[in-house]
């Protein structure tokens, strides 16, 4: 299978780049090909909402010239895609969310009988980190990432919140095992 991972949090050895690493490690030993991208890094400009991308349904048809497309472009190749990020205010970290605006250039006609999507059938996964609870704090994220699939065509391929970590320290053996399950569950 070949896989994307695409990582918004800032930190190369933080919590989500600990657990991602796991996930990148596990998938590579089950002979997947496994690409991983940090997005903290990319020139990732936000969504102009000028439609101009729906003039090209058969590519990637954003007008903007930065990162995004040609991440855009190796998302489309991919049969799955790996979404990490730690949890930022109820929220995903900035450059992912950013990057999942853009992501409006892979589908056309939501709600309608053409709807069609660059992605139809793909594997979309979602990996959170956060130093609280689920429960009145990372809901909103998994409710917005489970809407997600709906215009992408996609099929949610899983979703893991590992919470009560404020450092790689604190992610023990069973975090990683829960990990290591969370990997074999996405490509399953």
């Amino acid at each position: 299978m070949n896989i994307i991972m695409l990582h918004g949090g800032a930190r190369k050895k933080g919590n989500t780049a600990t657990a991602a690493g796991w996930v990148k490690d596990e998938l590579s030993s089950l002979g997947h090909q496994v690409e991983s991208i940090d997005l903290f890094d990319k020139d990732i400009k936000g969504c102009l909402a000028c439609g101009k991308c729906k003039e090209t349904p058969d590519k990637v048809g954003c007008v903007q010239k930065d990162d995004a497309v040609d991440i855009m472009d190796k998302m489309v190749a991919s049969d799955l895609v790996l979404f990490t990020s730690p949890l930022y205010f109820w929220g995903l970290a900035g450059p992912l969310k950013t990057f999942i605006d853009r992501t409006y250039s892979l589908y056309l006609d939501y709600h309608q009988p053409t709807h069609a999507s660059l992605v139809e059938g793909q594997r979309q996964a979602l990996l959170v980190t956060g130093a609280g609870p689920y429960e009145n704090n990372a809901e909103p994220v998994f409710f917005a990432f489970n809407r997600l699939q709906a215009p992408h065509k996609a099929v949610r391929a899983g979703e893991l919140y590992l919470g009560k970590c404020s450092s790689p320290d604190d992610m023990d053996v069973a975090t990683k095992e829960q990990v290591l399950a969370f990997a074999r569950e996405i490509v399953s």
